[in-house]
């Protein structure tokens, strides 16, 4: 591992400029090609982070069963430490109980019961629900001169399906989306821009996590049609046949709770990236746009092509448990480990001209939805509202031109995706 990275600078996912935010994938080229596993040393001493940057490299921090999302495998450490000071409370007990931080066996049995009740087949059933709210919103759409795809379809769309599928109230549901956008100020790209970002992130949870309880209390008094509901007959069922001499199995209501809040926040955030980078895509792919208009069976395949092309997660992290070999260097126990995700997608050692969008593209492992024991549990419903949500927007794509200027992008490199996109609409 010695002398990995000495022709470049070290790597960081914080302090780029906003050209390369824009577009990060030079960036990674030239780290992938030089450096494919560069080690950095943290200010102020502490573990090493090794940032892995090929798709060998990427799947194997993914699949290894030497890697968690703890510091170590046994021990007082969790997924927080690191993430969020222990002075706010109320945050922490959030993210120690999202599914995407856990380590089996706790991970295994929480999965194993939620994939239960968020099944393919209940993404499958929101369908129509997710055809007219595309449709509402792109009639909204046709009124105007100029619009920003991302504040009016592709941020809108997805909290307004998860809203549905959790069964809160319309008018509930701008609330939500503004209590979501102030938790994730806590992820680690934008913690580092604001001072009060953890304090932000911190009330946001409280209110969500009051909120879900109260849900949660009344999905026990009269069940509906909604998640929520599911989760808690569920909760009930399995607490009704539980031996306890094999331990707990049901989830419970701090596990129901944090998991409402985790579809809120990381469902609709990622989606609205798809979604807006996909618009992006095709603008600047022409002949891609054209034979999706022509034929939108291409449309499911198209969806992981744009998921591929640029991905709506760009980096995520794990904790080394024991010596790992990454890309033929020795990574050390103990070790915090950065996969990134939109550079593995973009690997020639695993796809043919990789920058190109390529819409008849053979499919293969990429790993826009992770791999492994945490790929994402929400994929399938991912995919539909992509799918709905692009169909959708092709009636409006012949008739857009994007507006001068770059792109406005958050200043984010791990949830990464335009912050405005704004295209004029023919009359």
């Amino acid at each position: 591992m010695s002398g990995v990275g000495r022709a470049l600078p070290a790597f960081t996912l914080r302090g780029w400029s906003r050209g390369d935010i824009a577009d990060p994938y030079p960036v990674y080229r030239r780290f992938r090609e030089v450096a494919p596993v560069q080690r950095a040393d943290p200010d102020g001493g502490g573990p090493a982070t090794y940032y892995v940057f090929s798709h060998p490299g990427v799947a194997t921090v993914l699949t290894s069963r030497h890697c968690g999302r703890s510091p170590l495998p046994s021990g007082p450490g969790t997924a927080a430490d690191g993430l969020v000071p222990g002075r706010f409370a109320t945050l922490r007990d959030l993210v120690d109980n999202w599914l995407v931080f856990l380590d089996p066996p706790r991970h295994t049995r929480v999965r194993s019961l939620l994939a239960t009740e968020f099944s393919p087949a209940v993404a499958a059933g929101l369908r129509p629900r997710i055809e007219m709210i595309a449709g509402d919103l792109i009639a909204q759409l046709r009124r105007r001169s100029v619009v920003d795809v991302v504040a009016e379809f592709a941020a809108p769309l997805p909290i307004l399906v998860i809203s549905e599928l959790l069964g809160v109230a319309a008018e509930r549901r701008e609330w939500l989306r503004a209590a979501s956008t102030a938790l994730q100020e806590a992820s680690s790209s934008r913690a580092a821009a604001r001072d009060d970002a953890h304090d932000v992130a911190d009330a946001a949870a409280r209110r969500l996590s009051e909120f879900f309880a109260e849900q949660l209390d009344a999905r026990r008094r009269e069940p509906g049609p909604d998640l929520i509901s599911l989760l808690a007959l569920a909760q009930a069922r399995d607490a009704a046949q539980r031996n306890r001499a094999q331990g707990e199995t049901a989830l419970s209501d701090t596990e129901i709770i944090a998991t409402c809040v985790h579809l809120l926040t990381a469902g609709h955030e990622t989606t609205t990236n798809l979604l807006a980078k996909s618009v992006l895509a095709l603008l600047a792919n022409p002949d891609a746009l054209d034979e999706l208009r022509s034929d939108p069976t291409l449309l499911p395949g198209a969806v992981d092509e744009l998921v591929r092309y640029d991905s709506p997660v760009q980096a995520v992290s794990r904790w080394v448990h024991r010596d790992l070999q990454v890309d033929r260097h020795r990574v050390p126990a103990g070790s915090k480990v950065v996969a990134l995700l939109g550079s593995a997608n973009r690997d020639p050692a695993r796809w043919s001209d990789p920058d190109r969008l390529d819409l008849h593209r053979p499919p293969g492992p990429h790993v826009g939805f992770g791999m492994g024991i945490h790929y994402c549990l929400g994929a399938s419903l991912a995919r539909a509202e992509a799918e709905i949500g692009l169909r959708s927007l092709l009636d409006l794509l012949p008739d857009v031109t994007a507006t001068p200027g770059p792109v406005d992008y958050a200043d984010d490199m791990i949830f990464h995706g335009p912050s405005r996109l704004t295209v004029a609409l023919s009359a």
